[in-house]
């Protein structure tokens, strides 16, 4: 399923080094019935997509489609059972062949919050943590990267953007189901490097910046989104349960805090370059992920607090560079 030979290949040429003998025993073990109980329905799933090779695909819309090739109804049917067993889908939105996948995310908001205020990633190599189904990895490619890699260590995501792969073809971009932590050390071999929706998740957020520091080249760009507390001071909070329903929120700083963090950990030129809040429009249930979102996050009579009484979710999105 995963081309290996493509993949190390493309990571000698990039100049990021030779993992073939770290990696490719773990990916082959994690792309296994091994790795989870339902990776052979999944791989079903897989192995039932039609062969539709026209070629004709598009990275650079709200909306990352394949087409060009007309579908009988039967065929139709067939394709959309097939990705539907993959769901829950949650990071797109996607569009298959004339199959809508309208995931719970509308990450193309988030991409147009920030792709006109990073610097070009026109030849640039690119890494991509927490990934998901690589959405937003194919806009990169989409946006002139030479080469993008990502990586999320839940196996449906990858199964996902296999599915996708299929379709579009033999593009430098591949998504691994590795932790970020499981990455062999990448002598600073990417020019960009993205971590969006990862870092508080992390019991140690200052070890996932070191690392995603030494990852970036000199003059290197980190793209970091996060969530953050209103207010102007420096501060932060760490809930003491849950926030948001979500078990696994370890700290909510303040702009102020987080910028702090980042030039404490050695990077320059910090920036907020976007403040928004989440929206029902923006993450919410649908056909494609049928289980509650963020609607019911929220405190139903003040849509301004979680259910838990903590403010509302809002993400910052910030850029820094490496000397």
């Amino acid at each position: 399923m995963l081309d290996y030979d493509a993949l190390f290949q493309t990571l000698n040429e990039s100049g990021i080094g030779n993992w073939r003998g770290q990696l490719e025993p773990l990916l082959r073990q994690r792309l296994s019935s091994e790795g989870h109980g339902d990776f052979e329905a999944w791989q079903q799933a897989l192995v039932q997509l039609p062969e539709y090779s026209s070629g004709d695909y598009d990275l650079t819309s709200a909306v990352v489609r394949t087409g060009g090739t007309d579908l009988t109804p039967n065929g139709k049917r067939q394709l959309r059972e097939s990705l539907l067993r993959l769901s829950p889908w949650r990071k797109g939105p996607f569009d298959i062949h004339g199959i809508a996948i309208d995931t719970e995310w509308r990450c193309d908001l988030k991409w147009q919050r920030l792709s006109e205020k990073i610097t070009s990633l026109e030849g640039r190599n690119v890494l991509d943590v927490g990934c998901g189904s690589g959405y937003y990895a194919w806009r990169m490619r989409g946006a002139g990267a030479s080469f993008v890699l990502g990586v999320d260590p839940m196996l449906l995501y990858v199964m996902q953007f296999l599915a996708l792969r299929h379709f579009i073809g033999a593009e430098p971009v591949f998504v691994l189901p590795l932790q970020f932590e499981e990455l062999p050390p990448a002598a600073r071999g990417f020019d960009s490097v993205f971590s969006m929706g990862v870092l508080y998740h992390q019991r140690s957020p200052f070890d996932h910046l070191k690392q995603l520091q030494s990852t970036l080249r000199s003059e290197g760009e980190l793209i970091l989104e996060t969530l953050v507390l209103p207010g102007e001071a420096a501060a932060c909070r760490v809930p003491e349960d849950r926030y948001a329903r979500m078990r696994n929120v370890w700290f909510l700083p303040t702009v102020t805090e987080l910028g702090n963090w980042l030039r404490r950990t050695g990077f320059t030129n910090v920036r907020c370059i976007d403040v928004s809040k989440t929206t029902p429009e923006e993450q919410r249930s649908t056909e494609w992920m049928s289980f509650e979102s963020l609607q019911e996050s929220l405190d139903p009579d003040n849509p301004d607090l979680t259910v838990e009484g903590w403010p509302a979710p809002q993400r910052a999105i910030f850029v820094a560079n490496t000397h």
